[in-house]
């Protein structure tokens, strides 16, 4: 796949969106990072800062995404918005890579694991790196499967998304860069 023609749907902030920006900048890769107004991010290539009506396209019920998430959400105005800019983010990517923790309850830790929840309802591809396991697991569709060897995440689609925690690894980031040069 010609890097060239591909868009990284992303959000810009610290940790492993910056590092899939990163790398994606230095594979060739066009960048869209979605945002809004006051949001901090440390990426600035390809910002789309996500206006009032834009936000509320991808609104969903904090209840609804506790209840799923088995967790509770705040009812904040930055939450909301996060959680709305992710909506974005999976709704434009056809291939979702989220760097995070995978729980036992299936679902993957932090705002983050709104990202994946969505992914899963919207049956995309879904590949997680967990950083706790050092690997990359796929979810099937019922469960997660660990993914080595020659099962490694390869970005097929032009147009995917890569998200996840703040709080990134330096295996996290050896998995995005990795995850490139199978790719690219």
């Amino acid at each position: 796949m010609n890097p060239a023609d591909c868009i990284l749907f992303s959000g810009g902030a610290g940790g492993a969106e910056a590092e899939f920006g990163a790398c994606a900048e230095r594979h060739g890769v066009e960048e869209v990072n979605f945002t809004f107004e006051g949001h901090p991010i440390v990426r600035h290539r390809g910002v789309r800062v996500l206006n009032h009506e834009e936000l509320l396209a991808g609104d969903v019920s904090l209840a609804y995404v506790s209840r799923l998430m088995h967790r509770r959400y705040t009812d904040s105005a930055t939450i909301r918005k996060v959680l709305q800019t992710l909506w974005y983010q999976v709704n434009n990517g056809q291939e979702i890579y989220v760097i995070g923790a995978i729980l036992d309850d299936q679902t993957v830790r932090g705002g983050t694991g709104w990202a994946a929840e969505f992914a899963k309802l919207c049956n995309k591809p879904l590949y997680v790196f967990d950083q706790e396991k050092n690997g990359w697991f796929r979810w099937s569709g019922d469960e997660w499967e660990r993914a080595d060897g020659t099962a490694q995440p390869v970005i097929t689609h032009p147009h995917f998304t890569g998200s996840g925690t703040r709080n990134i690894t330096a295996a996290g980031k050896q998995a995005i860069e990795d995850l490139f040069s199978r790719s690219f």
